[in-house]
């Protein structure tokens, strides 16, 4: 059964590219959402495994979504990974690091890493 990639950042051109990698390998499902205010419907209908959150949106930030999420029961266990732009990739893992107990991946982000990630969040 394939895993269920919600890809969340409010560039279009990245959020198509991550899920045109990610489907090619044919391991995964990808939804993409561009807007943090729709990130919670979009979750609610889709049933993601794992939500990659940009960090920094127009409307309503990674951070805010994420409380959200935690706080909302039917979602609560759905796990998520930012992505950010704030850090440079020298100072990160190549399978995400950590910050207040969340992983993050530097934007930009390669496909390897993503792979390597939703694998160690969510086993091979």
């Amino acid at each position: 059964m394939k895993k269920k990639i919600l890809v969340v950042d409010d560039e279009a051109s990245l959020t198509r590219l991550i899920k045109a990698n990610l489907e090619r390998t044919g391991k995964y499902e990808v939804m993409t959402e561009n807007h943090g205010s729709k990130v919670i419907e979009t979750a609610r209908k889709f049933k993601p495994d794992l939500i990659f959150l940009d960090v920094m949106m127009p409307d309503l930030g990674g951070d805010e979504v994420a409380a959200m999420l935690e706080e909302d029961p039917l979602l609560s266990h759905i796990k998520y990974v930012f992505l950010t732009a704030i850090v440079r990739r020298e100072e990160t893992e190549p399978t995400g690091s950590d910050i207040g107990g969340h992983l993050f991946l530097a934007k930009p982000v390669r496909t390897e890493e993503l792979i390597a990630t939703i694998e160690k969040v969510l086993g091979p």
